[in-house]
C-alpha cells in the first residue's frame, strides 16, 4: 500500500506523459483504495471537483468532469450561448465492435418506430453493398430524443480504409461513444478513430459492449482503454471518462458489469451527463461547414452539416465560402433536420443543431454557408493522404460492350471525378493514356468498394494491380506501414507467423485472449507485405483467423517482397471450354472456369501449381470418328474455383489486369507489359 501510495504525487498532472508501464501500477492504487471502483482521474483528485463511480454505488448519479459548467462566455461583442437541448454525438470503434447494432437499440428504445413495425437488423446500414458485406461504409444521420433534450447521432465506419468518413464527420459534435468489445478490447482502429477525437478535443464515453459474452473480460478492456488514452496524450478532462457496460443486441447497459439495467438508461443518462452541450453564437453571423453530401433525385445535392453560429432560414439568401476566400451567392430553397429516423423538413434551424440544406446545386464538402453581408469561411476538412493507388482503364478485351451500359473513356472520367465531391478520403488523377486513370485511396477495399459501386451503376473497365504510394524525403525512400493485428489459434500460429515474416514483418506484441485457446499477435508490417495477404492467411489457418490492419506511419524501404510464388494459367485461344480439354487441364492446376464458358486469347483461366504463367487449350474438343475401339471415358472435374472482387484484386501482379462488367469479374493478362518484357 505505502508503494502504491508513493506513486500518487508523480501523476499529479497526466500532461506529463506516464509510462504506460506506470499507469496501471497508479491504477492499482485506486482499486486498492476504494475496492471494485474504477476513476481513470486518479492521478486529479488534488486539484478538485473530480468524481469517480463505485459499483457498489448502483446508478446514482454522477458527475462528470467534462459537463459543462457555463453558462455564456463573452467573446468579442457576440456570446457564446449554451444550448441545454441538444447534444451532438458520434459513435466510433473498430470493425464488428457492435456500433450499429447499439444504434439499432438505441432507436427502438426511444420509440422511434411503431410497436408494429418491422424493423430489420443493423436498420442503419442502409446501403446494398453495408449488408452483403456486413460493415458500415458511410456515415448516417439520426436522431432520438430522451428526457426532452435531442441526441444527433452519427454512425460511422469502423474499417480502417473508410477513416476518411470518421475524420469528416468529427467536426459535427462535441462528443463521441467509443465502443470497444468486452473481449477484444482496443483494436488498431480503436486507435485510430479515437486519436482524431482526442485532436479535436471531444469528451468521450467509453462502452464496454457484448458484455454478455462467456469471454468477456471487461476490467482488462478498461484498462487498457485508459493506457491508450494515456499514449495518445489525452488531456486531464479527457482521460477522466464514464465507462458504460452494455449488450448492444440485448438492448441492455450499466454502471458495473455484473448489474445491467433492463434498458439503455444508464447509457442516455452518461450522454446527458458527459457530453457537452454545444456552445452556439446565436446572434453572430450564419456559419455552417459542410461535411457530407447526399444527392435525391427529386431535391439534387443535399448538404449535410453543423450549424455553428447564426440561424438559417428557409428560402433565405446566403453566400458560399471556400477555403481561399472566394464566395458565390446562393439560395436555400428546402431546410430538414434529423428528428428519429427520418429528414423532417423545418422553416428554421438554430446554431448547434445538425441539418440539410437543398438549393445549392454546386456545394462541395468543405464548404461554409455563410451569411450573405458578414459570412466567412471556416477551417476547412483536413483529412491523411492515401496509401494505395490502382490504374483504372476502358476495357480492351474482346467481350468489350456485352454487358456493360457505360463503356468510354468520357463515362469513366466523369464517374471517377464526380465520387471525389463526397469522397475526401480519395484521390483521382489522369495516367499516361488519356484512357488511364489512377486512382487514391486508404487501402485496397476503399478502392473496392468504388470499383462494386461502378459496375453495380453498369460501369464496364479494367483495373491493375494496387500499389503503394512511396514517397522521397530527404533522399530516402519512404513506404507506408501498417500495424497488422491477427486473431489466431495456437494449432495455427506457426504457419500464420512464418507468412507474416516472409513479408518483413516484425512482431512486436502477442497475448492470450479469452478461453477459447486464441492468441493476439501484432506486427508491424509494410502495406506492401499486406497485399494479397488476407487469403494466404485464412488458407494456413484453416479459414479461422481474424485480420485487421490499420495505417501507421511511413517508415523505410523494406526491400523486396514476394506476394505470389505460383504463376497463371493462360487460355491459348478464342472459344467455349469443353470438359474434355478442362479435364486435362486440371491437372495443371486449379481453375477458374467449367465447361461451357466463353474464353478469349490472353484470359486467366486458373492457377499454375508452379511459379511462372502457362499457356492451356481449353476449348479442345474431342476428335468425333465413327470407330469406337473402347468404352467412353468418365470425365470427373474438380469443381472451380470461384473468386470474388476482392480475391481478383489481391491475386493480380503487375501484368494482370481485372476486367469489371455488370455481370462477370474476369481476370486477363496484360498485353502492353508483356510486350514491354
Amino acid at each position: 500500500m505505502e508503494t502504491a501510495v508513493s506513486f500518487r504525487p508523480s501523476f499529479g498532472r497526466l500532461s506529463a506523459n506516464p509510462s504506460p508501464r506506470e499507469a496501471p501500477l497508479a491504477l492499482s492504487f485506486v482499486k486498492g483504495v476504494s475496492g471494485r471502483s474504477f476513476c481513470p482521474s486518479f492521478a486529479l483528485k488534488a486539484r478538485g471537483n473530480r468524481s469517480c463511480f463505485s459499483r457498489s454505488f448502483g446508478r446514482r448519479a454522477i458527475r462528470c468532469s467534462t459537463s459543462s459548467t457555463t453558462e455564456t462566455a463573452s467573446v468579442g461583442k457576440n456570446k457564446l450561448i449554451t444550448r441545454r437541448d441538444v447534444r451532438n454525438i458520434a459513435i466510433i470503434a473498430h470493425v464488428d465492435h457492435g456500433k450499429t447494432t447499439l444504434v439499432d437499440a438505441m432507436l427502438k428504445q426511444a420509440k422511434v418506430f411503431r410497436d408494429n413495425q418491422f424493423v430489420q437488423e443493423r436498420i442503419m446500414d442502409s446501403n446494398d453493398l453495408e449488408r452483403e458485406r456486413g460493415i458500415t461504409i458511410l456515415s448516417k444521420n439520426t436522431s432520438i430524443f430522451y428526457k426532452g433534450t435531442k441526441i444527433n447521432i452519427i454512425d460511422t465506419p469502423g474499417h480502417s480504409d473508410f477513416g476518411g468518413e470518421v475524420e469528416r464527420v468529427l467536426n459535427m459534435v462535441e462528443g463521441v461513444l467509443l465502443v470497444v468489445d468486452s473481449v477484444e478490447g482496443p483494436m488498431p482502429q480503436t486507435r485510430f478513430v479515437l486519436k482524431k477525437a482526442l485532436e479535436f478535443g471531444h469528451a468521450v464515453v467509453v462502452v464496454v459492449n457484448k458484455i454478455d459474452r462467456p469471454s468477456a473480460r471487461p476490467d482488462f478492456v478498461i484498462n487498457s482503454t485508459f493506457e491508450l488514452f494515456i499514449e495518445l496524450n489525452a488531456t486531464d478532462e479527457q482521460c477522466d471518462f464514464q465507462a458504460i457496460y452494455a449488450s448492444g443486441i440485448k438492448g441492455k447497459a450499466g454502471l458495473s458489469p455484473d448489474d445491467l439495467a433492463d434498458d439503455l438508461g444508464p447509457l442516455f443518462e452518461a450522454i446527458l451527463r458527459c457530453i457537452p452541450e454545444p456552445s452556439i453564437n446565436k446572434d453572430g453571423p450564419l456559419q455552417m461547414l459542410v461535411t457530407n453530401i447526399e444527392y435525391d433525385e427529386h431535391k439534387g445535392r443535399i448538404a449535410i452539416g453543423r450549424l455553428h453560429a447564426g440561424e438559417l432560414k428557409r428560402g433565405m439568401e446566403v453566400k458560399v465560402c471556400t477555403s481561399d476566400e472566394t464566395c458565390r451567392l446562393a439560395k436555400i430553397s428546402e431546410l430538414f433536420v434529423y428528428e428519429n429516423f427520418s429528414r423532417v423538413p423545418a422553416e428554421s434551424v438554430e446554431a448547434g443543431d445538425i441539418c440539410a440544406v437543398c438549393g445549392v446545386s454546386d456545394i462541395m464538402i468543405g464548404e461554409t454557408i455563410a451569411d450573405r453581408s458578414s459570412g466567412t469561411a471556416l477551417p476547412t476538412i483536413k483529412v491523411e493522404e492515401p496509401t494505395v493507388r490502382m490504374s483504372f482503364t476502358i476495357n480492351t478485351s474482346p467481350f468489350v460492350g456485352r454487358e456493360g451500359k457505360y463503356v468510354t473513356s468520357r463515362n469513366l472520367r466523369d464517374r471517377l471525378y464526380r465520387e471525389l465531391e463526397r469522397n475526401l478520403a480519395m484521390k483521382v488523377e489522369d495516367g499516361e493514356t488519356a484512357d488511364t486513370f489512377i486512382v487514391s485511396g486508404r487501402g485496397t477495399l476503399h478502392i473496392t468498394i468504388l470499383i462494386e459501386s461502378m459496375r453495380r451503376e453498369g460501369y464496364e473497365f479494367m483495373v491493375g494491380p494496387p500499389k503503394v504510394i512511396s514517397k522521397r524525403v530527404d533522399d530516402k525512400l519512404l513506404e507506408p506501414y501498417e500495424i497488422a493485428t491477427v486473431e489466431v489459434s495456437e494449432e495455427y500460429m506457426g504457419p500464420v507467423v512464418e507468412l507474416l515474416g516472409k513479408r518483413r514483418g516484425q512482431m512486436f506484441d502477442m497475448q492470450g485472449i479469452g478461453s477459447e485457446g486464441t492468441s493476439l499477435i501484432k506486427y508491424k508490417i509494410p502495406t506492401r507485405g499486406l497485399l494479397g495477404l488476407r487469403n494466404s492467411i485464412l488458407t494456413a489457418s484453416r479459414g479461422t483467423a481474424v485480420l485487421n490492419t490499420v495505417f501507421d506511419a511511413y517508415g523505410p524501404w523494406a526491400g523486396d517482397i514476394s506476394t505470389r510464388d505460383q504463376g497463371s494459367l493462360v487460355a491459348f485461344e478464342n472459344g467455349t471450354t469443353t470438359s474434355y480439354a478442362l479435364f486435362s487441364a486440371q491437372e495443371r492446376g486449379q481453375m477458374f472456369v467449367g465447361p461451357g464458358v466463353e474464353v478469349y486469347k490472353g484470359q486467366i483461366v486458373g492457377i499454375h501449381q508452379r511459379p511462372g504463367d502457362l499457356s492451356l487449350n481449353v476449348c479442345k474438343k474431342k476428335a468425333a470418328t465413327n470407330i469406337r475401339s473402347n468404352k467412353e471415358q468418365t470425365v470427373v472435374l474438380d469443381t472451380p474455383l470461384t473468386l470474388s472482387l476482392d480475391d481478383c484484386i489481391e491475386y493480380i501482379e503487375e501484368d494482370e489486369l481485372v476486367e469489371i462488367t455488370p455481370s462477370s469479374i474476369r481476370l486477363c493478362k496484360n498485353p502492353k507489359v508483356t510486350k514491354k518484357k
